[in-house]
C-alpha cells in the first residue's frame, strides 16, 4: 500500500512542481529582459546564489536558529494555553455563554498594534516576542479547538455514555480524536501566523533573526540577500506546514485504531 503511494505521488509530481518551476521561469527572464529593474527585483539564480552563500558562511543558520527559537517558544505557548482553554469552552455550555462575548470582542484587536503594549510592559527582549507571537498564534487554534468540540457527534458522546465511559475516557477516545483535524487546521494555521508575526517582530525590535536580516539587507541595499532571507522564510514556512501534516497523519491513525478498538 505504501509502495502505491510513493509510486502515485511521483506521477503527480511533474503536475505539483509545474507551477513553481513556471514561476522561477518568470523571476528568472523578467530581470534580464528589462521587464522589472534587476536592481530591485534580481533574477532568480543571483538570489539563489546569494543564498548558496549565506548557508555556506553560516550566517543564514544562525538567523535561523534565533528565529526558529523564538517562533516555535510564541507557538508552544499557544497551543499548551489554547486547546486545553478550547476544550473548557466548547465543553461546558455554561462557561461558553459568558466568555465567548469577551473572547469574540478580544479576538478583533489587531495584533501587531499590540507589540508596542508588551514593548512597554516586558521591555524590548525577547519575552515582548514571544508574547506577540503566542497571542497571534493563540486565536486560531483557540477558535479551531472550540469548534472541533461542538462538532463532535452528538451520537458517539451517547453511546460512550451508555457504554459507562468515565468523562476522562470520553475525552481520550471521542472527543480529542473527532476534535483532532479541527485543531490540526488551527495548528497548521497559527505555524504560518507565527512566522509572519515574527519577522514583524524582529523588523521592529531584534539585531538577529531572518526578520532582522530582510530589513538590515534592504537598508545596506544588498537586495540579493534580503530576497535569499526572504526565500528562506518561505522553505521554513513549507516545511513547518509539512511537518505539522505529518504529526496529523500520526493522529488520525492512532485515532483509527481506536475506533476499530
Amino acid at each position: 500500500m505504501g509502495s502505491a503511494n510513493i509510486v502515485k505521488q511521483l506521477k503527480l509530481l511533474p503536475q505539483k512542481v509545474f507551477a513553481i518551476i513556471l514561476f522561477l521561469l518568470i523571476w528568472e527572464i523578467a530581470p534580464r529582459t528589462g521587464l522589472v529593474d534587476p536592481v530591485f527585483l534580481p533574477p532568480a539564480s543571483v538570489v539563489f546564489s546569494a543564498l548558496y552563500d549565506l548557508v555556506i558562511t553560516g550566517v543564514l543558520f544562525k538567523h535561523t536558529s534565533i528565529s526558529l527559537q523564538r517562533a516555535f517558544g510564541g507557538f508552544a505557548i499557544a497551543a499548551l494555553t489554547a486547546i486545553p482553554l478550547g476544550f473548557i469552552v466548547g465543553w461546558f455550555k455554561t462557561f461558553e455563554k459568558y466568555m465567548d462575548p469577551l473572547l469574540q470582542t478580544m479576538r478583533q484587536l489587531p495584533i501587531l498594534a499590540l507589540f508596542p503594549v508588551f514593548i512597554l510592559f516586558f521591555g524590548i527582549g525577547e519575552v515582548s516576542k514571544l508574547a506577540i507571537i503566542a497571542l497571534a498564534c493563540f486565536w486560531s487554534i483557540f477558535l479551531n479547538t472550540v469548534s472541533g468540540v461542538l462538532n463532535v457527534d452528538p451520537l458517539l458522546i451517547k453511546s460512550a455514555r451508555s457504554m459507562g465511559i468515565p468523562h476522562t475516557g470520553m475525552f481520550r477516545k471521542v472527543v480529542l480524536p473527532a476534535a483532532a483535524p479541527a485543531i490540526f487546521t488551527g495548528l497548521r494555521y497559527a505555524g504560518t501566523v507565527s512566522l509572519i508575526v515574527l519577522v514583524a517582530a524582529e523588523m521592529i525590535g531584534a539585531n538577529a533573526g531572518l526578520g532582522f536580516f530582510v530589513i538590515n539587507s534592504e537598508a545596506k541595499f544588498a537586495i540579493p540577500d534580503m530576497y535569499a532571507a526572504i526565500v528562506a522564510l518561505t522553505i521554513l514556512g513549507v516545511v513547518i506546514n509539512y511537518l505539522l501534516i505529518g504529526v496529523e497523519r500520526s493522529v488520525s491513525k492512532w485515532k483509527e485504531e481506536i475506533v476499530r478498538s
